[in-house]
């Protein structure tokens, strides 16, 4: 029992004991609150992956909460891709709601804080209302409107609610604290005038609610028990238990916010204000770019859900603020890609190879497996001919001992095929080598069973048939940000370090077999790396994604 509690995460914990105190099981209830503004990062796939991780461990429902309340930057489109984002990650939701469909109730709630006098409409601006508050050292001024007549704030807000005053001429705040040392307790605004159409309500709405208002309210609707957040959220919880304490209905249970701490990974950025930066000003191509850190990006980038998740598992969930190197993500992208990969061989570089001693007219169609590390993969044929292409990388005129690969008057075998000895070399004017000419072991045959197919020579080379190649073309990754916290320096701006070659177009040469793949499924191109289709790829032109390189030195911690 005592082992059980220690692998618990704190979360895990507060539940535990709140079962303990008498909350019913079957009042357990999460929620995942995006707000619809943008494309979910990495940040919100850890958030997923607790509550939903929570809603599996107890076998508790959690629902999908759509936290539309700024209709000036959220559209249908981000509501569209956050489902698509949680069902790919392999989540369900119990119901899927928006904070829209509260609007009415949290109306007439405000409308009950004023007739309480909890709350009173202002006539100032947000930028004097917020030098008003000024800093937890210093006690707050308070409005000359906050002591307004009830009946006049209640007639103000029906005309706020009907659209008669321009945007920012007036908000509905709460009468709280103003010498609180919780600056979020100075009378924080709860409405706000915006006319922007919202995409579900259109024109119904003139005012909205803000964020703090809005949430907790929302929570106590649907009975959600435990609401979690990150740790930015955790100075707000005394303004999210006080708007619950005036709303609250003895009979109905009260959330309880607890918070996490957030996913800081090396060379990522995960505000959405910059992220939509990137997009707007033309760095990336799109929220689903392939160097984002948009669940779409990684996704379209050849990131698997179950890597995702298990690193998500391996950081695990704290209280503590930390950067994950984010060679710990690609270890595990690297490890699960590893198992369920198809290998197939493509050239990068190509030079030319032509075997002298084998016949002009003939081809062979020889046996290769698809993936070792799964039995069940399968085999698949690959054409050998005269002609092939090789890794300009894996020849060299003159090598010393240590040099494995081919050289001139040395052996190699072909995966899959023959042993091969490089016999001369025909160069271009400028002295680099165009065709190597060679010659190959008849009896070498991989798999052949003859004692010459048996023999070892120390490299072994990927290789495909020039008749048959297909062009393609590979778009290599790499960070987008040249150093590990591009955010975290205060005098210089984040794009300042943007790096210039994260991305690197090369044209390439693939055995045939690679058209039959289908948008987004995993390859190992076998010796380079691992890659996936994307779907910019046309049927005279697939274009291929590197997921993550073939090997790194980079070992987790125990």
């Amino acid at each position: 029992m005592e082992e059980e509690k220690k692998s618990q995460n704190f979360i895990e914990q507060i539940i535990e004991e709140d079962l303990k105190k008498g909350l019913k099981r079957e009042n357990l209830r999460f929620r995942f609150p995006p707000e619809p503004n943008g494309y979910l990062h990495i940040g919100h796939a850890k958030a997923i992956c607790i509550n939903f991780g929570l809603g599996k461990k107890y076998n508790a429902p959690v629902n999908l909460r759509f936290d539309d309340t700024n209709p000036e930057k959220e559209e249908q489109e981000f509501v569209n891709s956050i489902k698509k984002d949680i069902e790919w990650l392999g989540f369900s939701w119990d119901k899927e709601c928006y904070t829209s469909d509260y609007f009415q109730q949290l109306y007439l709630w405000a409308i009950e804080m004023i007739k309480q006098g909890k709350a009173y409409v202002d006539e100032q601006s947000s930028e004097l209302i917020t030098e008003q508050r000024k800093n937890p050292t210093e006690n707050g001024i308070e409005s000359p409107y906050r002591n307004r007549p009830i009946e006049e704030s209640l007639a103000l807000f029906e005309k706020m609610k009907n659209g008669a005053f321009p945007e920012g001429s007036m908000s509905l705040r709460a009468k709280i604290d103003m010498t609180s040392p919780n600056m979020n307790m100075r009378d924080p605004v709860m409405y706000r005038i915006i006319k922007t159409p919202h995409h579900r309500t259109g024109n119904t709405w003139k005012i909205y609610p803000m964020y703090d208002w809005a949430h907790g309210e929302s929570d106590y609707v649907e009975q959600v028990s435990h609401s979690l957040c990150s740790l930015e959220f955790e100075n707000h919880r005394p303004l999210y238990n006080w708007y619950l304490e005036q709303i609250s209905n003895p009979k109905r249970n009260l959330p309880k916010q607890r918070e996490f701490a957030r996913m800081n990974v090396s060379y990522l950025i995960t505000s959405k204000r910059k992220l939509q930066r990137l997009v707007s000003e033309g760095i990336v191509t799109g929220w689903d770019d392939p160097r984002m850190p948009t669940i779409s990006g990684m996704r379209r980038k050849g990131y698997t859900p179950n890597a995702l998740i298990n690193f998500i598992n391996r950081v695990g969930v704290s209280k503590r603020e930390n950067l994950i190197d984010i060679q710990l993500l690609e270890f595990f992208v690297r490890e699960d890609l590893n198992k369920i990969s198809t290998r197939m061989m493509v050239v990068m570089q190509p030079i030319k190879i032509i075997i002298e001693n084998y016949p002009e007219d003939k081809e062979e169609w020889l046996e290769t497996e698809n993936n070792p590390e799964d039995e069940k993969a399968g085999n698949r044929k690959i054409p050998f001919s005269r002609e092939l292409y090789i890794e300009k990388e894996d020849f060299r005129e003159e090598a010393d001992k240590k040099f494995f690969r081919l050289k001139l008057g040395g052996e190699v075998r072909l995966k899959s095929a023959y042993i091969i000895k490089a016999e001369r070399i025909e160069k271009n004017a400028q002295g680099d080598v165009t065709v190597i000419y060679a010659t190959y072991d008849e009896k070498s045959k991989s798999g052949s069973g003859t004692e010459e197919s048996l023999r070892k020579v120390k490299g072994t080379l990927h290789w495909v048939s020039a008749p048959h190649a297909v062009a393609i073309r590979v778009r290599e990754y790499d960070k987008l940000f040249t150093v590990a916290q591009p955010d975290a320096e205060k005098e210089k701006d984040f794009m300042d370090f943007i790096n210039p070659n994260s991305l690197q177009e090369t044209e390439a040469y693939a055995e045939p077999e690679i058209n039959r793949l289908e948008i987004g499924t995993p390859v190992q191109f076998q010796r380079i790396g691992y890659f996936t289709k994307d779907r910019d790829s046309a049927v005279n032109q697939l274009i291929f994604n590197r997921t993550v390189t073939l090997k790194d030195s980079y070992k987790p911690n125990a």
